[in-house]
């Protein structure tokens, strides 16, 4: 994980206090956005291919980190279940 990232990542460590089992699974079972994945497959084929203009890799690279931001939801919400499931 890069060190922007990792920064990212600890400053969202308040959220799992906001979490309660209903919100975390909802988290956990966002499903993905069709019409979201196609813009990220054409603009990720056209970064590859270094046929992106610079707009579009502004939009990749903005795609990419809201893909990590609800990664990391999803990390803080399974552990928020793995450790009140038993409460």
């Amino acid at each position: 994980m890069s060190s922007a990232l990792t920064v990212f990542a600890e400053s969202l460590a308040p959220v799992e206090a906001c979490l309660n089992l209903e919100s975390a699974s909802a988290i956990l079972n966002l499903p993905p956005n069709p019409r979201v994945q196609s813009r990220v497959d054409l603009l990720a084929e056209k970064c590859n291919q270094g046929a992106a203009t610079p707009d579009e890799r502004s939009e990749y690279d903005a795609l990419i980190w809201a893909d990590h931001f609800l990664g990391i939801l999803q990390a803080k919400a399974e552990h928020y279940l793995k450790t009140h499931a038993a409460a």
